[in-house]
């Protein structure tokens, strides 16, 4: 891709209002623009680093044979009323009333219209389980958003839900879904711990977080330093240094943003919304389900914040927007400048996911955008170019080394 034609609206200053890391450099590095207080475009670059988590996600889940469907943001009064939180819900709730005095509301989650659609479907032992998921926006009027994406009233998020004939099938999926969770943000390289979790206005039996370690989070975790024990403070009021309950090593305690959440619903929904299914004895019973969530727009801000160094960014692998950042120093249209793009050229045609920095900018002004961009990869066409020599530098292990042109090309990136 040419920088050129990439709309990558990078700032020189940081916004008054951008109170941490992840959101200065969302801001100042052009992957989001903010339409109003809590809701923000995606920009190319931020979008394509957002497509590439959902990837991921989907492929963590069909694996485990999970399927996708989509699902609608305008949901009816009734069926909320049906499960009884039309009016539990509180002020989050995004409501709203049609031409016709109809009332609805903008979905923060979806248990109430995926039970609909397989109490129509799902009605035997021989169909279940079946585990269904989206990714979607979802709507909650917050008070007060705050940390950029952190805690907005528009936002992506992937939800799954999965249909059982008893408790111990959804004890099954409960832990393939945490295990396929655990594989999703090793592969985002997050630093996180799985908590016991108050199942809040979803519901059900129990639950657990999947909390991203960082100085900025609004949960206190408490966790051994010698297992992998971990809970919510306000659950367990463990302090620092208490032994851990599970009898290794002494609790400490750290800050996490929850970027996934799990729960056992149990029979919470179906048996509000008269969901049975015929049992192999052809007696009725209600259907038992699991709801499952990430927050995908969330995590873009959480990866940020582990994978930042002053503004300076460099993306976990998986999820970095190209695999190597190309820039010239010569000027545009000069010999120094064309071999550099004969390089990109030959880039592409080796399937590499290269972004060249064909603007007339100088060159401070090309590695400062590229410090926001944060391939891992970048190769510089600098005062070497003539001698048919690049610089290639890592900057994850920060070492960096002169290569020959005729070899760039089978160079590992990865």
């Amino acid at each position: 891709m040419k920088q050129s034609l990439m709309f990558i609206p990078t700032l020189r200053d940081i916004p008054k209002d951008a109170e941490i890391a992840s959101h200065q450099i969302l801001l100042k590095g052009g992957y989001v623009k903010q339409v109003a207080a809590g809701i923000y475009s995606y920009l190319p670059l931020g979008y394509k680093i957002i497509r590439s988590i959902e990837n991921i996600v989907r492929e963590e889940l069909n694996k485990i044979g999970c399927s996708e469907l989509l699902m609608p943001a305008l949901q009816p009064k009734d069926l909320w009323n049906e499960s009884g939180r039309w009016d539990d819900y509180g002020r989050e709730l995004m409501r709203l009333v049609d031409r016709h005095d109809r009332e609805f509301c903008l979905g923060p989650t979806h248990e109430e219209v995926i039970t609909s659609i397989a109490r129509d479907s799902l009605t035997t032992h021989k169909k279940l389980p079946v585990a269904l998921y989206q990714i979607q926006t979802k709507f909650r009027d917050e008070f007060r958003p705050r940390f950029g994406l952190m805690r907005g009233r528009e936002f992506i998020m992937k939800d799954l839900y999965t249909f059982h004939t008893d408790e111990s099938d959804l004890d099954l999926w409960y832990n393939k879904v945490r295990q396929a969770y655990i594989n999703i943000f090793n592969r985002l390289g997050l630093h996180y711990r799985v908590v016991g979790a108050d199942s809040g206005q979803i519901g059900g039996s129990s639950s657990e977080e999947f909390m991203v370690l960082c100085d900025i989070g609004e949960d206190v975790i408490a966790y051994s330093d010698e297992s992998d024990f971990a809970n919510n403070y306000e659950l367990t009021q463990l302090n620092v240094g208490d032994p851990s309950p599970d009898g290794k090593g002494h609790i400490k305690h750290a800050k996490g943003i929850e970027v996934g959440h799990i729960f056992k619903l149990g029979d919470k929904y179906s048996k509000a919304m008269n969901y049975s299914f015929v049992d192999v004895d052809g007696k009725k019973k209600p259907v038992i389900m699991g709801c499952y969530g990430i927050g995908i727009s969330r995590l873009l801000m959480a990866i940020l914040e582990q994978y930042n160094d002053n503004l300076k960014v460099i993306w976990p692998t998986e999820v970095q927007p190209f695999d190597v950042h190309l820039i010239p120093t010569a000027k545009v249209g000069t010999d120094a400048y064309k071999k550099v793009e004969d390089i990109y050229h030959e880039l592409l045609k080796k399937n590499i996911d290269v972004l060249f920095d064909d603007r007339g900018e100088t060159a401070g002004v090309k590695f400062n955008d590229a410090d926001l961009i944060g391939c891992n990869y970048r190769i510089i066409g600098g005062r070497k170019i003539d001698e048919g020599i690049v610089e290639v530098i890592n900057r994850r292990s920060r070492l960096s080394e002169e290569v020959k042109i005729e070899e760039i090309l089978n160079y590992n990136f990865k």
